[in-house]
């Protein structure tokens, strides 16, 4: 893998960071704000990041995948942030990067540059947890600066976004 564990767990952290300090900006009154009437509300883009990382890297770190599993782990974890309010949602997102570090700690190397076939493409344990983990925090903190630039938040920028602080 080209980058180390202890490095893709500090780009994790500073991904759960940077989403932590969005998520500071949100405004309580406009958790149900959504764009358009088939996205997904402002809460519920929260709850997403409570999800994603864990069951994804759960799925890619199986010794193989099924997409059934999948499924299962997807709505159990539906289900279970479903109830979450803000804080909640918080506090379990700053809660991920222990998750992580116990999750990927573990595995040698060679795991994670092992092929691995999950959702259809084949490549190494290492490059979907990248593409698989990583980038859906980036993506997904990117919808949701722009959900909060939407709902209101006209004062936030890309120094909140990129480095996870207001304008000096």
């Amino acid at each position: 893998m080209i980058l180390t564990k202890e490095e893709l767990l500090s780009c994790l952290r500073t991904e759960v960071r940077l989403v932590l300090h969005l998520a500071s900006k949100v405004d309580s009154t406009k958790l149900d704000y959504r764009p358009t009437p088939k996205q997904r509300n402002l809460l519920e883009v929260l709850r997403y990041f409570v999800l994603v990382g864990p069951i994804h890297l759960r799925g890619i770190l199986a010794d193989s995948f099924s997409m059934d599993s999948w499924r299962d782990a997807w709505r159990a974890g539906e289900s279970s942030v479903k109830s979450m309010d803000l804080e909640q949602t918080k506090e379990a997102i700053g809660k991920l990067p222990a998750q992580f570090a116990e999750l990927l700690m573990p595995c040698p190397e060679e795991y994670l540059r092992a092929q691995f076939e999950m959702f259809g493409a084949k490549t190494s344990r290492g490059a979907l947890i990248v593409s698989l983990v990583l980038c859906h925090y980036s993506a997904y903190r990117m919808q949701l600066f722009l959900y909060l630039k939407s709902s209101g938040r006209e004062e936030l920028n890309t120094l909140n976004l990129w480095a996870g602080r207001d304008i000096m």
